[in-house]
């Protein structure tokens, strides 16, 4: 009698950084809980933007991986080309499936134009990392941190003036070329592009205060123009004050601080109740048309996501789970958030979680560095903010328009 060809699942993932321990670890015990089915790694890609292009370039040269872990921001791009799969077929196919952890708002992240084109594998939220040591020189208090953007400014301006050879503070706008921007819009209240998705909305008097706010924390030279690399081999080597980014960048800064300083991360400030922030992290993606892989990867991303995934990336990353079912499981996640607060701070902002929003069209991806090339002109101070706001908005319209 013959047996069922042994099925190696193709799989793709950005942040090798980040996460070749976390899918190594995976794919090991997956296979060992699914015996006929194997995982092979493509060579991962530096960040969210070349794992996109990436991908787009396997679809034209039929050479696409089954599984592909993209950026929340970067599904839609593979909804309009009919790639990605929709998984809702074999979610309805699953007994019990409203007790497995995945929550109506978790699970819209992966949603796309009423397609389940994702399930997120590893969530983040834009957080406000701290030198304890440093900052409480400067007067503040670890239990009491600043709830703005103004309190932050000064507060690193404090510790420059107190601390001797430091340096005040980073704010990362080159993550993902445009994450960090539509994170200090969508903190209070606005938005990306108008309601029919055709014209620019950034640019309104809340685009405006937000591109104010990062004019002045360089005005003074509160934050130098650094790159992320180099701004964040002055905080975690103890000598800079306030350090914004990701959540996802948690882990292996408490392993490069090791036992320098004292770090306490902090709310990104949110202002009125309109305010959001937007998830940021990943989605497991079927993008195999072949029934047999499909049914082995639809296995694996049930496996990545669920309550054993959850916990190995929680426990080795800065990021959250999209599964809610290990965080109160005493095997699980429970009591991991109080022994690691700092974990816990990204997890406090879900409230006021937004998505990541997509920009519409065939040029998504030029609309995201038109944004980053921009910032830069106001971070290394070649124009004026508004002027940069200005510009920015002309040649994103220009690309919604083609």
């Amino acid at each position: 009698m013959a047996t069922a060809a042994k099925i190696e699942l193709i799989v793709d993932y950005p942040y090798p950084d980040v996460f070749n321990s976390v899918h190594e670890e995976l794919a090991k015990r997956f296979s060992i809980k699914f015996p006929d089915y194997s995982v092979k790694f493509r060579a991962p890609t530096p960040e969210y933007e070349s794992a996109a292009q990436q991908a787009l370039r396997h679809a034209v040269t039929n050479q696409l991986a089954d599984v592909s872990f993209q950026g929340l921001n970067r599904q839609r791009v593979f909804v309009d080309r009919a790639i990605a799969v929709d998984l809702t077929p074999f979610i309805k196919a699953e007994q019990d499936w409203d007790k497995r952890g995945y929550s109506d708002s978790l699970m819209s992240l992966g949603q796309v134009n009423g397609i389940q084109s994702g399930i997120g594998f590893s969530l983040s939220t834009p957080i406000v990392y701290y030198n304890k040591d440093l900052i409480s020189k400067a007067g503040a208090n670890a239990e009491d941190l600043p709830k703005t953007w103004d309190e932050i400014i000064a507060l690193a301006d404090k510790s420059r003036s107190v601390n001797p050879e430091t340096y005040g503070m980073h704010y990362d706008w080159e993550i993902t070329g445009n994450w960090l921007w539509q994170s200090m819009v969508f903190s209070k209240g606005g938005q990306m592009l108008d309601d029919t998705e055709k014209k620019v909305a950034f640019d309104e008097a809340i685009g405006q205060d937000s591109i104010a706010q990062m004019g002045r924390m360089v005005k003074n030279g509160t934050m130098q123009n650094y790159n992320y690399n180099e701004a964040m081999q002055l905080f975690v080597s103890g000598k800079m004050a306030v350090f914004s980014s990701s959540t996802s960048r948690l882990s292996g800064m408490e392993k490069q601080i090791g036992d320098r300083f004292n770090m306490v991360t902090g709310f990104f400030p949110v202002y009125g109740e309109n305010g959001r922030v937007p998830a940021g992290g990943n989605v497991a993606m079927m993008f195999t048309k072949d029934p047999a892989r499909q049914k082995a990867a639809w296995e694996y991303i049930k496996f990545v996501t669920g309550p054993e995934g959850a916990v190995v990336m929680t426990k080795n990353t800065g990021y959250f789970p999209a599964n809610t079912l290990p965080i109160e499981d005493p095997n699980g996640l429970k009591g991991f958030y109080d022994e690691n607060p700092n974990q816990y701070t990204a997890v406090k902002q879900l409230p006021w979680l937004t998505g990541w929003y997509a920009f519409p069209g065939e040029n998504g991806l030029k609309i995201t560095d038109v944004i980053l090339d921009n910032l830069q002109t106001v971070f290394d101070k070649s124009a004026q903010p508004q002027a940069a706001l200005q510009n920015m908005s002309k040649e994103v319209q220009k690309l919604l328009d083609r």
